[in-house]
């Protein structure tokens, strides 16, 4: 990740403050010396590192030896605020090793290889940089070409990238291109910085629903795709039948016909507009979806109701199609909603359509009090940062009615 940091013209520092495997210069191909013990006797920690022989913007130093006497959190708070950028390699599980780097971070990234251990080990980390309140902005899966059941069932955190597993990785342009492509992820989370286009106004596009665009300065950035997950039974489509009033909608109906939907738009105690209603053919509903989507006129809203056939399908089939999707919302500009029903029937790539979802709305139903309560929660939002409490709503009257 280090070197993905450097070809996108960012100098990165890679410390290795894992004392139980210190062997991130084994990894990078470096020596073991000078150590990071070695930083208090100089000015600059770029006096010490070690360059990489693929990325010279890349600088790795190595973990202290067991013979070596170090503060690791202060040195880490002193490297974390000079040049270049930091990155650190901590230790998995619970422990004193574990909580000094995790409390100097200010954001972390847990890697897993999606093995019951490995997610296990992860799910511990997530637990201690929360107790520590350091936000977790996702997890990189290892090793991995798809989503394991364990990690959607376990982590209640996005995942923000995959890694082909490769005989001699460092030397594969897939991975090279997978890190590539997680460092981009990463850069977008970080505040307003990649919507900083100068004098240029990014122009939201509203969702229709009042008190979503409230939260979010307006609505949501041209060519998000977003992942709506929801019970069957928590009127989810009202949020549908909303966005179809704020421009031109293409509506794809997996399960119900396209009288059926024309029917429930018509009556719906919500706001609707007209939007095109296209029903998918059971046999192959990936090809005909995929081509419908490219046919997309500009800023058009896409509305797909529900995934879960389409889950159904191939993986490899599946995520070139959610490539098309994300290509698609790119070069026209416009939102793609993909409806996600939690069902008790398995769903097959559900973690996919999370991973390739630029937002997460997750809506909860409460019914502990005499009203219907519908909280919205944005677990994952990869272009900006999303409101960290939850958008309570009333889909009929499209109101905050309290955090």
């Amino acid at each position: 990740m280090t070197e993905a940091f450097a070809r996108g013209g960012t100098p990165t520092l890679a410390v290795d403050a894992d004392r139980q495997l210190p062997d991130l210069h084994v990894t990078a191909g470096l020596e073991p010396e000078p150590t990071i013990a070695a930083v208090e006797n100089h000015d600059s920690p770029t006096d010490v590192a070690q360059t990489s022989v693929r990325a010279e913007d890349a600088m790795v130093l190595p973990a202290p030896r067991s013979s070596q006497s170090v503060d690791l959190q202060s040195t880490l708070e002193t490297l974390k605020h000079a040049k270049p950028q930091l990155v650190v390699d901590c230790p998995s599980g619970a422990g004193p090793d574990v909580v000094e780097p995790l409390s100097v971070a200010d954001e972390i990234l847990v890697v897993t290889d999606g093995t019951n251990r490995s997610v296990s080990a992860a799910k511990t980390t997530i637990d201690i940089a929360r107790r520590l309140d350091v936000p977790v902005v996702g997890v990189l899966l290892n090793r991995c070409e798809a989503v394991p059941d364990e990690v959607e069932a376990s982590l209640d955190v996005p995942v923000l990238g995959m890694v082909p597993d490769r005989s001699r990785p460092l030397q594969s342009s897939d991975v090279q291109h997978a890190y590539d492509d997680l460092v981009g992820r990463i850069k977008t989370t970080d505040g307003d910085e990649a919507w900083d286009t100068g004098d240029q106004t990014v122009e939201r596009l509203p969702t229709g629903v009042e008190a979503i665009d409230s939260s979010l300065d307006g609505g949501l950035l041209p060519g998000t795709v977003v992942a709506l997950t929801a019970d069957p039974d928590g009127h989810s489509e009202f949020l549908l039948y909303e966005l179809t009033t704020t421009r031109g909608t293409l509506y794809l109906t997996t399960e119900r016909s396209e009288s059926v939907v024309q029917h429930a738009i018509d009556s719906t105690i919500a706001s609707a507009g007209k939007p095109t209603i296209r029903a998918l053919d059971a046999g192959d509903p990936l090809a005909e979806a995929t081509q419908l989507v490219e046919q997309l006129p500009e800023g058009a809203n896409l509305i797909i109701d529900s995934m879960w056939l389409l889950e159904q399908q191939q993986p490899q089939r599946y995520n070139e199609f959610l490539n098309t999707v994300t290509e698609v919302m790119q070069e026209t500009d416009g939102i793609a909603m993909l409806h996600c029903l939690d069902r008790p029937e398995k769903t097959n790539n559900r973690g996919t359509t999370e991973y390739f979802a630029d937002v997460v709305f997750d809506l909860e139903v409460s019914t502990e009090t005499d009203a219907v309560d519908h909280r919205l929660m944005i677990p994952k939002s990869r272009r900006e940062r999303a409101p960290s409490e939850s958008i309570v709503l009333d889909l009929s009257t499209q109101q905050i009615i309290g955090d």
